[in-house]
Parts: C-alpha cells; sequence; structure tokens
C-alpha cells in the first residue's frame, strides 16, 4: 500500500488506460481472425470486420498519449520482434529493463509499447484447425483427390474429416464426370470414397482415346467412366458405305466395384457374357488386356459359325451377298488377323487434334470411304497451311497410324461450270497443272540449300551481303505458272459460301449420296501402296470440302471418290496436352506400322 501511494497520478492514468486497452486488443484479435477465416473460407463480410478493426485503431490512438519519438520507437521494436524467431522474449526482457531503468517515463512507453502490439494481432490464423469443420469439409472437397491423402495424414482430425461422403462424392463428380446414382451404390453398400480410391483413381492413366496393336488394322478404343463401371468400348465405322450413319461401339472389358472393397477386370469379349480378365500397366501411355477364360470366345459351331456371326457384325451382310473375289479374299483375311488375339491386346494412347481459330474447319475423328476395304476411322489435324488425314483404322495396303491425305491450303483450286466438271480430262487438267507447280516449288526450296552446302566459305558469307543477280531476279519474278496459282487463290476467296459440285463421269463412288454443293477445294495427295504396304506413293487428287461436317478426296490416279463424315460421339479425356505432344504422337503412329 506504501508503495501504491507514492506513485505518481500520471503512472496511474497510465495503468487504466493500459487496462482498457488489454480489452480492446482481445477484441480486435477476435474480429481479425473472423477476417482471415471469412477471406479463406470466401464467406462473410471480410471488407466489415477490417472496418471495425480500423475504427477501434482509431479509438486507441486518440486516447494515447505518446509523442512521435515514442511511436517510431514502437515500430523499430515491433518490427525487430517480427524478424527475431524469438523477438518476444527478447524484447519482453528488454523492454523490463528499460522500464526498471528509466523510471516513470521508461514506465508509461512500456505500457504505450504493449498496447499497441497486442492491438496489432497475429497476422494471420495460428492454424486451419481453428475453422469450424464444415468449413473443413469445403476447403477439403476443392483440393484435387491426389492430394486428400496425404491431407490425412497431418492429424486425427483432418482424417475424420475426410470421412466425410460430400467430399469424395465431390471429386468423383469433377474429375471422372460420374453421375450420382445413390441408389445403385446403396444397394452394393459402396460409398463415394470406395469408388474414387479403389476404382477410380487406380485406373485413371487408362481413361481416354487408345489405338490397338492389331498389325495393319488398328481401331479406336474409347474408355470412360460409365456409372459405377470404367468401361472399354471398341468403336466401329458404319456398315459400307453408309458413311453418315453414327459409329457402332462394342465393350471389349469392364471394371467394377461389385464385390465390396475390390476392383473387378472382366473381358467382355465373345458371346457367352463377362468372365474374368486382367489389365497391365507397364510403359507409359501404353496399356494391356489379357482374357483368362477365352473358352468363352468360341462358338458350338466351330470356326464357321464364328465368321458368318463376325461377317454380320462387322459388314452386316453374308459372304454371298459379297460377289467380288477380291473383298472377299480382304474380308477373309482380317478375320483371321484379328480373332487370332482373343482380346489379348496392347493399345496406345493417341490424343484429339488441337484446335486453333484460324483452322479451315474444326479438327477432329471422321469416317471415310476406302473401296473395298470398307470404311475406315481417320484423324484430320492442322499443321501451319497443312492439313494431314492419319488412319486410326487401316488396311493392308495403307495400314493404320499411316498419313493418307496431305492438303494444301496455299494452293486452292477453282472448279470450272458445271458441263465442265462431268470431264475427267478436265479435273486431271486442273489438279495436274497445280501438282507440277507444288513440285517445282519443292525443287526450288531445296536448290538454295544444296547451293549453299556445296559454295566456299567466302561466297556463303558474300551471299548474304551481295546475293546473286539470279537469286534477286528470283525473288522479284514470279515462277512460271504462279500468276495461275494467283487467280486460283483470288477467284476461291472471292467464291460464294457454296458452290455446284458434281463428281466427273468414270469416277467410282462408294456413296453415290454426296453434296452437290461445296464450299472450296485445295490440292492434296493420297497415299496409295501395293498389298503389305510395298511400294508407297503419294498421288495427287482434289481435296472437297462440303461443309463442317463433310469432306471428299478425289483420287486422280485410282479414279475414285472418298466421302468422309464427322464422328460426332462426345470423347472425354482425349485432349492433346499441347501441339508438341500432338505431333510427336502422330510421328510415333507412323512408326508403329512402318
Amino acid at each position: 500500500m506504501h508503495l501504491k501511494c507514492r506513485l505518481p497520478p500520471a503512472i496511474k492514468k497510465t495503468k487504466k488506460k493500459k487496462k482498457k486497452k488489454k480489452l480492446l486488443c482481445g477484441d480486435d484479435v477476435m474480429l481479425l481472425r473472423m477476417a482471415v477465416c471469412a477471406r479463406l473460407c470466401g464467406v462473410g463480410q471480410s471488407r466489415r470486420c477490417r472496418r471495425r478493426q480500423r475504427h477501434s485503431q482509431a479509438d486507441q490512438d486518440s486516447d494515447s498519449e505518446m509523442d512521435m519519438d515514442e511511436e517510431e520507437e514502437e515500430e523499430r521494436v515491433v518490427g525487430k520482434m517480427k524478424d527475431e524467431p524469438d523477438g518476444s522474449s527478447v524484447s519482453r526482457r528488454s523492454s523490463c529493463h528499460n522500464s526498471s531503468a528509466a523510471g516513470p517515463s521508461g514506465a508509461a512507453g512500456l505500457a504505450s509499447r504493449n498496447s499497441a502490439s497486442a492491438s496489432a494481432g497475429p497476422p494471420h490464423p495460428q492454424s486451419l484447425l481453428d475453422l469450424p469443420p464444415e468449413l473443413l469439409v469445403e476447403i477439403f472437397a476443392s483440393l484435387p483427390g491426389t492430394a486428400l491423402p496425404n491431407l490425412a495424414l497431418v492429424c486425427k482430425k483432418f482424417r475424420q474429416i475426410l470421412n466425410t461422403e460430400t467430399i469424395w462424392r465431390r471429386r468423383c463428380t469433377e474429375e471422372f464426370g460420374m453421375s450420382d446414382d445413390l441408389r445403385k451404390m446403396e444397394i452394393v453398400g459402396m460409398s463415394s470414397r470406395d469408388l474414387y480410391v479403389k476404382l477410380l483413381h487406380p485406373y485413371r492413366h487408362i481413361l481416354g482415346l487408345w489405338q490397338p496393336d492389331i498389325g495393319p488394322y488398328g481401331g479406336l478404343l474409347n474408355v470412360v467412366v460409365d456409372g459405377l463401371f470404367i468401361i472399354g468400348w471398341m468403336y466401329l465405322p458404319p456398315h459400307d458405305p453408309r458413311v453418315e450413319d453414327p459409329m457402332r461401339r462394342r465393350p471389349l472389358f469392364r471394371i467394377h466395384m461389385w464385390e465390396k472393397n475390390k476392383a473387378t477386370v472382366e473381358c467382355m469379349y465373345g458371346h457367352k457374357g463377362p468372365h474374368k480378365g486382367d489389365i497391365q500397366t507397364g510403359k507409359k501411355d501404353e496399356f494391356s488386356t489379357k482374357c483368362n477364360q477365352t473358352d468363352h470366345h468360341r462358338m458350338p459351331g466351330g470356326r464357321q459359325e464364328e465368321f458368318r456371326t463376325w461377317l454380320e457384325e462387322e459388314w452386316g451382310r453374308t459372304l454371298e451377298d459379297i460377289f467380288h473375289e477380291h473383298m472377299q479374299e480382304l474380308i477373309l483375311m482380317k478375320f483371321i488377323y484379328t480373332s487370332q488375339y482373343d482380346n489379348c491386346l496392347t493399345y496406345r494412347r493417341i490424343y484429339l487434334p488441337p484446335c486453333l481459330p484460324s483452322d479451315l474447319l474444326q479438327p477432329g475423328l471422321f469416317k471415310g470411304t476406302y473401296g473395298s476395304h470398307g470404311l475406315e476411322i481417320i484423324m484430320l489435324s492442322f499443321h501451319d497451311s497443312k492439313a494431314k488425314a492419319t488412319k486410326l483404322t487401316g488396311d493392308p495396303n495403307v495400314p493404320a497410324g499411316q498419313l493418307t491425305l496431305e492438303v494444301d491450303l496455299n494452293r486452292p483450286v477453282r472448279l470450272p461450270g458445271l458441263e465442265h466438271q462431268r470431264s475427267m480430262e478436265e479435273l486431271s487438267r486442273l489438279v495436274l497443272g497445280v501438282h507440277e507447280e507444288a513440285q517445282r516449288g519443292s525443287q526450288a526450296q531445296d536448290a538454295p540449300s544444296e547451293a549453299a552446302e556445296a559454295a566456299p566459305p567466302q561466297e556463303a558469307e558474300g551471299s548474304e551481303s551481295a546475293p546473286p543477280q539470279e537469286a534477286e531476279g528470283s525473288e522479284s519474278a514470279p515462277p512460271a505458272g504462279a500468276e495461275d496459282m494467283e487467280l486460283g487463290a483470288t477467284a476461291c476467296s472471292a467464291t460464294p459460301e457454296s458452290q455446284p459440285f458434281v463428281l466427273p463421269l468414270g469416277v467410282m463412288a462408294r456413296n453415290e449420296v454426296y453434296p452437290r454443293t461445296c464450299k472450296k477445294c485445295f490440292y492434296g495427295t493420297g497415299l496409295i501402296a501395293g498389298h503389305g504396304f510395298t511400294s508407297p506413293e503419294r498421288t495427287p487428287g482434289l481435296f472437297v470440302l462440303f461443309d463442317d461436317d463433310r469432306f471428299g478426296f478425289i483420287w486422280l490416279e485410282l479414279k475414285s471418290f472418298s466421302l468422309y463424315s464427322r464422328l460426332t460421339d462426345q470423347l472425354s479425356h482425349a485432349q492433346a496436352p499441347s501441339m508438341e505432344r500432338f505431333e510427336a504422337m502422330l510421328r510415333n503412329m507412323q512408326s508403329w506400322t512402318s
């Protein structure tokens, strides 16, 4: 009591203010934490919380009696406390030492500094554990599923929250497009977490488009999430020559969780229903399927019954309906070759081509007619001024993976009137004229590079500063035939949206029902070869764009017409990561069958 009575009145007043500021400090800390939580979770009115904090700070500043020097000293002390690991204890010891040495004025400064530093509060929440469980559920549900197992190792609370059904149901929907089917899941006693952890996540690498390794025939497999299943659908073209019919699908395998806590692989090939199978993932972008009960593929009538059934499914007709002997040989050869695999196949990943605004039409997959070989699937992609069509399904002449069409978009062709379009000679004259010009252009591009390699170093250096007269003339004067090309390009740009089109007499078309108007025509080349891909050769032809979903190609040497129609199925998990990856995939596809 004696000491208390001897304290100066100024010190007593400072103590009262210190006690009042402690209460304000606790309120500010609470408001700050609410504001941080609101910003983290995207809810609440964090701006209002900050406004209330600023008002509280203004009240504290109005009650403070510190001068400018004391405020600057306080900022330096607080900054030092934040920079040092144990800044709080060091500052506390130094402040106590200063207060005992500085007397009443030092005590007043210490009280002001303590109240100001406490009112600032922590800049961030100390831990996510302070958040309510419902907010943690919302945060965890927005994270990718691959991060959740590590998150469960943090603490017991996180592990318990990650058992919430809402989190895993959202991950199944957002990552795999799985539609909720709660009734079926309740019947089999399966949770969304089991579905994600034991089915969707382990087999996520096989989702998308694949090409089976079936020699020259290839194919198109689409692996999708279908309800509570992962199903591998083999896409088959429509029956020849109905190119505009929808694609046919045949299930090759499926993976499901009907047996609790276990993913089961079943082979769907054959005619006796699902049976045991296996899937092996080895190299990147590659996997294999294996049937463990190939006896399910056999039929009571033997190979003849299997062949008749296969022929009806593959071609939609019987062997007696096919009168062409060469076509019969091709069909029988394909059956013998493909049936030996018994659904034990290796698949390689393929991507859909990237789409750019400058493309002539949207790239993608098309089905087209290929004479006696029936309908085949190709992939149309654009590469600067070139359009390329790559085979996904093939035949013994030109196998899958090869570049069947290449179109030069810089060389348009102006079609004559309908009376002249009927003439094969007129069409050949137009296309071969552009073909010769393209050959001269490629030779002219190769000649300077060969001359530069053969020239001495002194001449090569001089050619950069003072090119020879011939090089200058070649730049200023257009080559022979270039005038016709310019006229053709001008005519193509000046033509209306559509112009009449008819096939020349003598050109064979599998499908006589083709569009009678077209938008544009371009010079291109088509790949032809002998049996077994012998003596491959690129021959000139005419690329005809009918509309956004159909185009055609006239093979001059074969006097044949191929009609292509877009594949309109929705194909998920198939977009190419980049143009470089897509072009590398095309090169790999050609090497598989070369």
